[in-house]
This record gives C-alpha cells, sequence and structure tokens, in this order.
C-alpha cells in the first residue's frame, strides 16, 4: 500500500499539478496578448473615431472661425458633445481665442487605475481650420480641439478583456485536464496496474506470477517493457531453480547415503534426536536397531566390491519395503552397518517381533549376474527411555550391544540391557512352544468344585486349563495366558477349552452328575464375530442345555467397545447361558456397565478373600459386593476361600456360592468324581 500510495503521489498528483502550472501560465500569456492586442486595437479605434468627428464637423467649423460667428461655433460644439467619449471640445483663432467651447469632467469608475495607464486618462486631437487661396496657397482661420474621454472606451474593452483572461484561462484549465486524464488512462493506470502486478511476483518463484501485459499496450513502450521485465523473470526463475537443484543434489550427497538413498550417519542423529522428544512427549517406548551384516567382508573379497554394493542396495531396499510408514526411520550408518528406529512401542516386545522380521527378510537369499549371495545379519537394540535418553547414548547402546552379539554368533538379536535380553527371548521362546503346544496335546484341563454355602452342596465346577510342557513342567496359566491373548492364540485355546469343558459335562450328566460348568471367555474371544455362534454350535454338538454353561467375563474384556460385547453377551443370555463378571472389584466396577449387562453372578476377586476378617478394606470391599449383589439380584460367588472362618463368614453375610483350596483345589476329572461323591456322602453323614 505505501508504495502505491508513493507512486500516485509522485507520479499522477506530479503530472497533475504540472499540467495544470504550464496549462495556466500558457493561458495566462495567450490571454495576455490577446488582451494587448485588443488595447492596441481599441487605441488606434478611438484615433480613428477622433478623425473621422473631426473631418465631419471641419468645415462647419471652418466657416464658424471664417466668418467669426460664435452661435455656430457653439451650436458645431454642442452636437460634438453627443458623443459619450468627448471630454471637451473647442473652436479658436490662431491666436487662441475661442469663439465656442464646451468641456464635462471625466467618468469616474474604480476600473481607471487600470486603464488610465494603459490608454491614458484623456486623449487630445487639434486639427487645423483653413482654406485654400487663389494662388494656391492656404489659410489659416483658426483650430479644433477635442479632447476624448478613455473611460468609457476603457470601460468595455476591461469588460472584454476580463471574459478574454477567464475564457483563455478556463479553456487551458480545461485542456490541462483533459491532458492529465489522457495521460492516466495511457500511462499512469497501466503503471499502477503493472506495479500491482509486480507486488505479486514471488522472489523465490518469480517465473511463477509474470507481470501482466495492461489491455491495448502489446506494441507499445509499455508492451516492450513488461515483455522484456517477464523475460528477465523467467530467467531469474530459471537461474534460480538450478540453484536450488544443485543446493538439493549437495544437500542430498551431505545428508544421504549415495550407494542406498538412505539418511547418513548425520542426518540420522538429527532424526534420532526429533523421535526422542516425540517418544517423551506422548510417554512412549523407542527402539533403536543397529543392524550389521555378517562377514560382509568376504562378499567383496569373492565377488567383487560391485557385487557388495548391489548387496547393500538390496538391503536397504529390504528394510524399506518391509518396514516402510511414519513408525520406522531408517539409515546406513556406513560400510555394512544399518540402523532401523521403532516408534510408538507399547514394550520391547514389539521391538523383539521387528527384529524376527527384519532377520528373516534379510535372511533370504540375492540373486546378482548369475551369482547367489546368501546374508544374515547381527541385531543390537537399546530402548528409550530404559537404556538411554540421549540420542548419541542410546545408538552407542545399539552398536556395543550388536558388536558384543557378533562375538557369540550370527543372524539373531540382542538386547542392551541382559534382563530384559533374557526377558524377551524367554517370552519369544514361550510363544513359540505355545504355538505347538495345543497341537501336541500338551493342554489338559482341571476343575475347581463351586459350592452353594445354603446347602452345602456342589452346583458346579470351573473349567480351567494347564499347559504341561514337556521339558520345563507345568507352566502357570498366569505366564502364558497373556501371551496367548497379545499373539491370539487364546482364540484357538479358548475354543479347545470350551469344547472340552462340554465334552465334559456331558459325560458327566450322563453319569448322573448334572454340574453347571464355568469356562472363562478372554477379551480377544469376545471380539471376534462369530463368537456367539461358535459357543452355540458347541453346546449343539455335545447336547448340553445353554443353562448347563456359565461363561465368566473379566470387567476390562468388554469395556474397549462395550455396545458390541453388550450385544453379543444378550444374544447368549437369551440363548440360555448364564453370565458371570470375574474377579469383580478389581477392574471398573461401575453401576452403570453393570445395570446394562446381562449379568446373573459376581466373583469376588480372591485376593480380598484372602485377607478376609484380618485386612479391615478388603472386608469392607467384600461386604460391598455382597451388597451389591443383594440389591441387583445377583449371585455372588466368592474365589480362593481357604479357611473355615471364612467360609462361615462369608456364609452368615450371604455369599450363596464359594470356590477354594478350603473345599478343593482344581481336580482332573477322575479325581473330581471321587471328590464330589466323598463330598456329598460327608454331608449326608453330618446332616444324619
Amino acid at each position: 500500500m505505501q508504495n502505491s500510495f508513493e507512486v500516485e503521489h509522485r507520479l499522477g498528483f506530479r503530472v497533475l499539478r504540472w499540467v495544470l502550472a504550464v496549462a495556466l501560465i500558457s493561458g495566462v500569456l495567450v490571454s495576455t496578448v490577446q488582451v494587448i492586442l485588443d488595447a492596441r486595437r481599441v487605441s488606434g479605434l478611438l484615433d480613428e473615431q477622433a478623425e473621422q468627428t473631426m473631418a465631419l464637423v471641419r468645415d462647419a467649423s471652418t466657416q464658424a472661425v471664417f466668418s467669426i460667428d460664435s452661435a455656430l461655433a457653439q451650436q458645431v460644439v454642442d452636437g460634438l458633445f453627443a458623443q459619450e467619449a468627448i471630454h471637451l471640445a473647442r473652436i479658436t483663432h490662431p491666436d487662441g481665442e475661442a469663439i465656442g467651447g464646451r468641456d464635462r469632467p471625466l467618468q469616474q469608475s474604480a476600473f481607471r487605475v487600470i486603464t488610465d495607464p494603459i490608454f491614458g486618462a484623456e486623449r487630445s486631437y487639434r486639427q487645423e481650420l483653413s482654406r485654400s487661396g487663389n494662388a494656391g496657397g492656404k489659410t489659416v482661420y483658426g483650430y479644433l480641439e477635442l479632447h476624448y474621454d478613455t473611460g468609457p472606451v476603457a470601460g468595455t474593452w476591461l469588460e472584454r478583456a476580463s471574459i478574454t483572461f477567464a475564457s483563455g484561462i478556463a479553456i487551458a484549465v480545461i485542456l490541462g485536464l483533459a491532458l492529465f486524464v489522457v495521460f492516466h488512462l495511457l500511462l499512469t493506470r497501466p503503471l499502477l496496474r503493472i506495479v500491482q502486478s509486480v507486488k505479486q511476483v514471488d522472489p523465490d518463484h518469480p517465473e511463477d506470477n509474470l507481470i501482466r501485459l495492461p489491455h491495448g499496450h502489446q506494441n507499445d513502450e509499455l508492451g516492450l517493457w513488461v515483455n522484456a521485465t517477464n523475460n528477465l523473470l523467467m530467467a531469474i526463475g530459471d537461474s534460480q531453480t538450478r540453484h536450488r537443484e544443485a543446493e538439493d543434489r549437495v544437500n542430498r550427497l551431505a545428508r544421504y547415503d549415495q550407494l542406498t538413498g538412505l539418511p547418513s550417519r548425520d542426518t540420522f542423529m538429527e532424526l534420532l534426536q526429533t523421535d526422542i522428544e516425540e517418544a517423551r512427549e506422548g510417554k512412549s517406548v523407542l527402539s533403536l536397531v543397529c543392524c550389521g551384516i555378517d562377514d560382509f567382508k568376504s562378499v567383496n573379497e569373492q565377488c567383487g566390491f560391485r557385487t557388495g554394493d548391489l548387496v547393500l542396495q538390496a538391503i536397504a531396499d529390504r528394510l524399506t519395503h518391509l518396514l516402510g510408514g511414519t513408525r520406522f526411520t531408517i539409515a546406513r550408518l556406513g560400510s555394512d552397518q544399518f540402523v532401523i528406529v521403532e516408534k510408538g512401542l507399547r514394550d520391547g516386545f514389539q521391538a523383539a517381533n521387528t527384529a524376527d522380521r527384519i532377520l528373516a527378510a534379510l535372511s533370504n537369499p540375492m540373486i546378482f549376474d548369475d551369482q547367489t549371495v546368501t546374508m544374515t545379519a547381527t541385531l543390537g537394540i537399546a530402548l528409550f527411555p530404559g537404556d538411554a535418553e540421549k540420542a548419541d547414548r542410546l545408538l552407542q547402546s545399539a552398536e556395543q550391544t550388536m558388536a558384543l552379539a557378533k562375538e557369540s554368533g550370527h543372524n539373531y538379536f540382542q538386547f542392551y540391557v541382559a534382563s530384559i535380553d533374557r526377558e524377551i527371548r524367554e517370552r519369544k521362546q514361550l510363544e513359540k512352544d505355545l504355538s505347538v503346544a495345543l497341537n501336541s496335546h500338551q493342554f489338559h484341563l482341571v476343575y475347581q468344585p463351586q459350592i452353594n454355602l445354603e446347602t452345602r452342596r456342589i452346583i458346579g465346577a470351573e473349567a480351567l486349563i494347564r499347559w504341561q510342557h514337556p521339558e520345563k513342567g507345568l507352566i502357570p496359566p498366569d505366564d502364558f495366558i497373556p501371551v496367548s491373548e497379545m499373539n491370539g492364540s487364546i482364540v484357538e485355546i479358548g475354543q479347545w477349552v470350551l469344547d472340552q469343558a462340554c465334552r465334559q459335562a456331558a459325560r458327566w450328566a450322563s453319569d448322573g452328575m448334572p454340574l453347571r460348568i464355568a469356562v472363562n471367555l478372554s477379551a480377544v474371544q469376545l471380539r471376534q464375530d462369530s463368537i456367539v455362534d461358535d459357543i452355540l454350535d458347541t453346546l449343539e454338538r455335545h447336547n448340553i442345555p445353554a443353562g448347563r454353561l456359565e461363561l465368566e467375563v473379566t470387567e476390562t474384556s468388554f469395556m474397549t467397545n462395550l455396545e458390541e460385547a453388550v450385544d453379543k453377551l444378550k444374544r447368549l443370555r437369551r440363548a440360555g447361558i448364564s453370565i458371570a463378571v470375574d474377579d469383580f472389584g478389581t477392574g471398573y466396577s461401575s453401576l452403570t456397565y453393570l445395570k446394562r449387562m446381562p449379568v446373573q453372578h459376581l466373583k469376588i476377586d480372591k485376593q480380598f478373600i484372602r485377607d478376609l476378617l484380618v485386612n479391615e478394606e478388603d472386608t469392607r470391599i467384600a461386604n460391598t459386593i455382597i451388597d451389591l449383589g443383594k440389591s441387583l439380584n445377583l449371585s455372588v460367588v466368592a474365589e480362593g476361600v481357604e479357611t473355615a472362618e471364612q467360609e462361615y463368614y462369608l456364609a452368615q453375610r450371604g455369599c450363596q456360592l464359594a470356590q477354594g483350596y478350603f473345599f478343593s483345589k482344581p481336580l482332573k476329572p477322575h479325581d473330581f468324581e471321587r471328590f464330589v461323591a466323598s463330598f456329598h456322602d460327608n454331608i449326608m453323614a453330618n446332616n444324619s
């Protein structure tokens, strides 16, 4: 805006001032010349009028002076005064004696101060009065004198001069304004448009917004100037483009590895710092994997350096294809070392899965010029923030770990902290063993009886899975169930448990022992679209009434997608299956979801029963759950009952069902059958 303002004032108004000034001066000069010429004309006309007047009265005046006729002379003089301009008229003898005369004062007006210097206040004229003699001579008898008052003629002239002067200036001003308008249309306005167009030119990319040529100026000087300027802008833009491309090439050479196109070490450190800051803000885990190619030197020696370069390029391509996306940062540290950063991790187990994928991808054979090259790699893994919180220290930890790992072997990964490395390796081995456990028949079910505290009878059993590892022995469910839920194998295992429990329930029913079987349903199973149909098909396959099955779900298992979970559990409930909330009190424990869920039983978690009557807070929680069950008309099951005092207190407080080691530990099917028989016999004996 400031530039536009300055251009407008420095050019447009300056031209206007100059045009008006020149027009005014020209008008004044022309008008002045016209007035002067008119004044001369008027002066000449005044003299001519005097001469004509004197010629008209010359004869009469001569006769009067010749005859010495004063009356005639006065008559001639009075006749002259009929003219407004006559100031004085007189007829005199040669000796100056007047025989007739008259005068009147000069006309008074304000403009005489202007006109008198030009025309004079009055003009005097004198003419001889004579006659020719017989001898041819001339005899002068007297003189006729006339004095003209210039006022009337000068007044007329002044009026005409004023009009001439004013009209001349007005015409000059009008012509000046017309010239300014023409100048503005032909030059100023196009220049302003050009200036606005120039403002829109991007200095970094001048060729993108060229100056627009004003209409009608294609072939004049403005058009030539605009075209020349646009050509200059295009040349500048082309030069800047080449300069930027050269800078980009230089920067890429400096920031990226020329062979693989991956970021170089320096560039990687900048990216790593950014990744660490994001992980710190998001409070997530970040893994840095240092990847060293095993025995890469032998590839160069046996196959040549060209093949070695092709191998490095192929490795870079495989890593990029395998780990493409925003979660990973891949770079080449130099020689045969690569580095991978994985962001947004929950724990080190995800990093271990990524490491397995990297090793598998790099171990596939490569073919170059009919040569087959098989490579392996060794990985060192460091975690943020556990192992280091600074970029250089994190990279150093991963490099040291990789170097140590190479001393122990090839084609495997190792974590920086030994305890974490051992834990993750055990977890990975557990996953491998778990993948074959089901098909190898390493699982079996045990059943823990559920007792009705009022009737002292066994009304059901909870089916619990056990894993008998061929080498490690019995593995607790708390160790392998979370692993199976994370890798998804719990779906297949859970279906096997349901099938085995229903088969056992059908067998007991045929033997005259119709018990309700409680089976745990994990969150992963509940999220399966086909879970309802799978459960109903299993009941139908084993000919088990739906009321004979109870599904135990934890509070956290259906909170991820409450609407979907409620819909599935309601479908199961409508089929007749009982629903129990397991480990109640350890999760959300919200009445909001509890009112929406089709629940019949609440199971008090064993951690609250363990210190019942010893820990006041646990006792208060157990009492609250029992009272809640009563208010909602739900049965309450106490898990982990181990003493007679606990059993008695729960029965007195109104807890309907219980299970635990006080009654029986989980038993295999045959042992369970013997326990049921002996338990009922003892009850009958006590009653008798």
